[in-house]
């Protein structure tokens, strides 16, 4: 959900029906940071939190890997009229991590979550701050219990966005969510959140069953007015059925699942090899700006879960009763007498 997709006004309003908004905030530089999570403060009194991703080594680009991926976008760029890009002149840097995590010390975040590796727990606690660990598999729940961290998120193979694996293969931490969840629930004794293929009061019931104390959702929200996606994206997410996602590296570098479109099947196809993330994307971002400007979603990085197609355009505070409610009666239709 980095990116844009939680706006502080989704943020807050999940949080003012009684769930814990996030700021997805990998992307933002400490001054954007700052301002977002002071927005969020501005809109709600209650708790929210803010996902930042954990460090990474620096991406390397040879011209060679530049020249490929380039030839295979050639024909969407032919197609909108874009022109080749310079690759002379350097990518931008990702805002690094030891600054946006000094915003959410002074900020004093409710709740700090993180992905793609281990951030020791222990300057957070300091500051009053409830952490939560990304885990794909139970070697990695094990490793982020080590880091002190006072909660788990259980990333099933179902979930949208980026694989937060950091031990390991990719491909063999792309683990079920129903499998998943109870393995680490009898593996590490802290408070364990689900995520993967989660959309409506039926899955979340399901998590709790297996094991879970709570549950953590994406895509669901990304239908909703307060997200910051385009109309585009928005169809497609709520257009998609159960085979139209698929797991991919050729869009930013790192494997994410997300909808299957002709510039992923292209690049694909094409035997290109990506650039390490998150430079990849950088190859891509004149062709991601160009389908936000035009709402075209077929040039855009359409991140979503296996679940996307149980998405339903409603305010997010709607949302948020509707899943509570559908939970209730699922757990009492569930009820043995």
């Amino acid at each position: 959900m980095a990116g844009g997709p939680t706006t502080p006004e989704l943020v807050a309003a999940v949080s003012d029906a009684g769930g814990l908004g996030s700021i997805g905030a990998a992307m933002l530089g400490p001054d954007a940071l700052r301002d977002a999570i002071r927005r969020v403060r501005a809109l709600t009194e209650r708790p929210f939190g803010v996902n930042l991703f954990a460090s990474l080594p620096a991406p390397r680009t040879d011209a060679e890997t530049a020249a490929a991926v380039d030839a295979a976008l050639a024909p969407h760029r032919e197609r909108f009229g874009l022109p080749r890009p310079d690759r002379s002149a350097r990518q931008p840097p990702r805002p690094a991590l030891d600054d946006q995590l000094q915003v959410v010390l002074e900020e004093r975040v409710p709740v700090f979550s993180s992905t793609f590796g281990l951030i020791p727990a222990e300057p957070m606690r300091g500051a009053g701050i409830t952490t939560i660990g990304t885990a794909t598999s139970v070697a990695e729940a094990r490793a982020q219990a080590g880091a002190g961290v006072d909660a788990l998120v259980a990333q099933g193979a179902e979930a949208g966005g980026h694989r937060g694996t950091f031990l390991g293969e990719f491909a063999h931490a792309l683990v079920g969510t129903m499998a998943l969840v109870p393995q680490i629930a009898d593996a590490v004794d802290l408070p364990l959140i689900a995520a993967g293929g989660i959309a409506d009061g039926r899955g979340i019931a399901a998590a709790l069953a297996l094991g879970a104390d709570g549950v953590v959702l994406g895509t669901a929200f990304l239908a909703c007015p307060e997200a910051g996606v385009t109309d585009g994206y928005r169809r497609a997410v709520l257009a998609a059925a159960d085979s139209a996602t698929s797991v991919t590296a050729v869009y930013t570098g790192r494997p994410a699942r997300a909808i299957r479109t002709p510039l992923v099947n292209d690049l694909e196809r094409s035997g290109a090899a990506p650039a390490d993330f998150p430079a990849q994307a950088g190859l891509l971002a004149d062709l991601r700006a160009a389908g936000v400007e035009r709402d075209d979603p077929d040039l855009l990085f359409l991140l979503a879960g296996q679940a996307a197609g149980l998405s339903r355009s409603l305010p997010a505070g709607q949302l948020v009763a509707t899943l509570v409610r559908e939970t209730r009666d699922r757990l009492r239709a569930l009820a043995v007498p």
